[in-house]
């Protein structure tokens, strides 16, 4: 199910530390990755949860473990986006491309921007994309404090990946000038209950989401609420 919501929002933006986070499961049985989190990330001082994820082929055995398909959903997250076969859509930390992937066969007429400020993750996202034939995938290195997107796109799309950047208003605000007149930013992230994720101290609950993205000149449009760990908010910018 879906509610529609008006709503009006000013301006976010320039992150400090965008990191891969397409799946970060804690202790639960039939998670991804039991010890993903066990030491390897720290908050900082910019609001986001910092880990490094820079050994691709450590991830894809965890990240595109069949057994998150259960809880993530990746079929009804983007049969949820209503694509129709020729937009440009960006996966923002896309990791192995266990999203960038399945979209980019919802738009063979489309094109998909891969981007991952992790360059390993970039370099495997490229020689993925050229095994399963899939030219319409664009990987992109993005940087610290910048998507790099080459050009606006309908959709921008963030799975698990919103409580890693810092300095969310800045970067959210800057996001927008790559998001065409009625493209759409989705994010999905963990709940603060959820038994998978990050450390509960480093998660962002959807209601500061919406404030945040408020703040940085965002209207929530939709809500989904299919996902069982995760929000599923999807926003377009605030008309003046």
């Amino acid at each position: 199910m879906k509610s529609r919501i008006a709503g009006t929002v000013t301006l976010l933006g320039l992150m400090g530390g965008l990191q891969v986070a397409q799946a970060e499961p804690n202790t639960t049985p039939g998670g991804v990755a039991t010890e993903a989190h066990a030491g390897h990330g720290q908050h900082a001082s910019d609001g986001g949860f910092h880990k490094r994820f820079d050994n691709a082929a450590k991830w894809v055995e965890r990240f595109d473990n069949p057994e998150r398909t259960a809880w993530q959903k990746p079929d009804e997250v983007v049969s949820a986006l209503g694509l129709k076969g020729t937009e440009s859509v960006a996966d923002i930390g896309a990791g192995t491309g266990y999203f960038a992937t399945r979209i980019a066969l919802r738009v063979p007429e489309g094109k998909v921007f891969a981007a991952d400020v992790e360059p390993d993750m970039v370099r495997y996202l490229g020689e993925r994309a050229k095994a399963e034939k899939l030219a319409n995938i664009v990987p992109v290195q993005a940087g610290a404090a910048s998507d790099n997107l080459p050009e606006p796109v309908d959709v921008v799309l963030l799975v698990n990946t919103y409580h890693h950047i810092g300095n969310r208003e800045t970067y959210f605000a800057a996001l927008a000038s790559k998001l065409k007149p009625d493209g759409r930013l989705v994010i999905v992230d963990f709940k603060p209950d959820s038994p998978d994720g990050p450390p509960r101290e480093h998660r962002i609950a959807s209601e500061k989401a919406i404030a945040e993205l408020k703040a940085a000149g965002y209207a929530l449009a939709e809500t989904h609420d299919f996902l069982p760990r995760q929000y599923f908010l999807v926003f377009q910018r605030a008309r003046s």
